[in-house]
């Protein structure tokens, strides 16, 4: 694809990337047929072929209109079209370059700020969010059905394991998680105990930084990293201690963004280096897992003996193009596992996605579910908190993380 973009962003960092990005474009249209919200809409304009048009255009000066803003606010930003490209086309990095420059160059309506602002401010704050959490279970009744929706009923995360080991891991706490779904770090630090790891979580850690980066604070998002950088550093480099082997991370829509740390930093001197080696360490559990498959399968076998159904969540198969290890540790555990049909597309939760196109999301969670529950599956597991609320808003079918399944059947007989 051909560009010639404006004195604005032209031999800029970002400029640069979203250049060699379109180029790398060949206008294929493989990615409109995985796209979901073109399968749902059918517009060429809400597929990723035609928000790169939107983009380029953008970034080469063209007039920005609200009608380009929505376009790019229906994406999902799921990247399924990544997976598909056969030109490795970076999809996500060039919807980030262009949001932000159309975030700068339309006002939203003030009900529209607001909305944005209150999510951007308080999801990423675990302080904020967890008593929210507890206030808005209380009043449950008052809440619109969507706000319920977000309320997962509360849960108890059980004993966190103390025991010293000579392996050590690091784990994301996180914002959203501890509140909605406490037990899923805790039952990994469970699990990495019985096979002789211990799970670190730094206190400093928060928000990875992906919830206010890719509502377009983007300065503010490189904000949390940072943070989590301090936090984790002291761990990284062995102050005090043997350094951590790995940094684990129990939400791919998380362990996606700190993988791109050091991209995402690579321009400041004073975290470069070390956002680097954050990255490099950085793993989904169901990377760290497979390391101990057999003796998951000598203490597992036979004790799920229902069907399984799991999610992969974009975030993992398309962002971090990790597939088939959750389902695989599973079965070799002795699991029935399989997969929805169209397990490739999104379930519509995608971050603050849920709240901000409520009618988009319904739509496409309403046809994950179908899939899942057309398997048979007596319950439904996947490794990303917001897919798992989401999904468990739509169906009766348990709901819940993978390394869960794994916890219990462990402390079962």
């Amino acid at each position: 694809m051909q560009t010639n973009l404006a004195d604005f962003i032209k031999n800029t960092r970002e400029g640069d990337e979203a250049e060699a990005i379109l180029r790398a474009c060949v206008h294929c249209g493989f990615c409109t047929a995985t796209c979901p919200t073109y399968q749902l809409l059918g517009d060429e304009l809400d597929g990723p072929r035609g928000r790169i048009y939107l983009i380029k255009q953008v970034l080469e000066g063209a007039p920005v209109t609200a009608k380009t803003q929505t376009h790019l606010d229906r994406c999902l930003t799921c990247r399924n079209c990544e997976s598909t490209c056969p030109s490795g086309v970076q999809y996500g990095r060039l919807a980030d370059i262009g949001r932000k420059v159309v975030e700068q160059r339309v006002q939203r309506p003030l009900l529209e700020r607001v909305q944005r602002y209150v999510l951007k401010e308080a999801l990423p704050r675990r302080w904020l969010m967890t008593p929210a959490l507890r206030a808005g279970r209380l009043f449950r009744p008052l809440l619109s059905r969507d706000l319920q929706d977000k309320l997962p009923p509360a849960a108890d995360a059980g004993l966190w394991p103390r025991r010293e080991h000579a392996r050590r891991m690091l784990v994301l706490d996180g914002c959203v998680q501890p509140g909605m779904a406490p037990n899923i770090n805790a039952a990994a630090a469970r699990v990495l105990d019985a096979l002789g790891v211990r799970l670190l979580a730094a206190p400093k850690a928060g928000c990875c930084g992906a919830l206010r980066y890719h509502m377009n604070d983007q300065d503010g998002g490189l904000d949390d990293m940072r943070r989590n950088v301090d936090a984790w550093w002291p761990y990284v480099s062995g102050e005090g201690g043997a350094p951590v082997e790995a940094i684990v991370m129990t939400a791919s829509g998380c362990g996606v963004t700190v993988k791109e740390y050091g991209h995402l930093l690579a321009h400041d001197p004073a975290y470069a280096d070390k956002a680097r080696r954050i990255s490099e360490l950085t793993r989904d559990l169901c990377e760290v897992m497979p390391a101990f498959e057999q003796e998951l399968a000598r203490r597992m076998g036979g004790k799920v003996r229902e069907r399984i159904a799991y999610h992969p969540p974009c975030t993992l198969q398309h962002g971090q193009q990790i597939r088939g290890k959750v389902e695989g540790l599973l079965r070799a555990a002795g699991v029935d596992v399989v997969l929805c049909a169209d397990s490739h597309l999104c379930c519509g939760s995608a971050g603050t996605y849920s709240m901000l196109q409520p009618e988009l999301s319904r739509q496409l969670r309403e046809r994950k579910v179908a899939n899942l529950e057309a398997t048979g599956a007596r319950a439904i597991v996947s490794a990303n908190i917001g897919c798992l609320t989401h999904i468990q808003s739509g169906t009766e079918l348990p709901v819940r993380h993978w390394i869960e399944l794994v916890d219990q059947a462990l402390a079962g007989p």
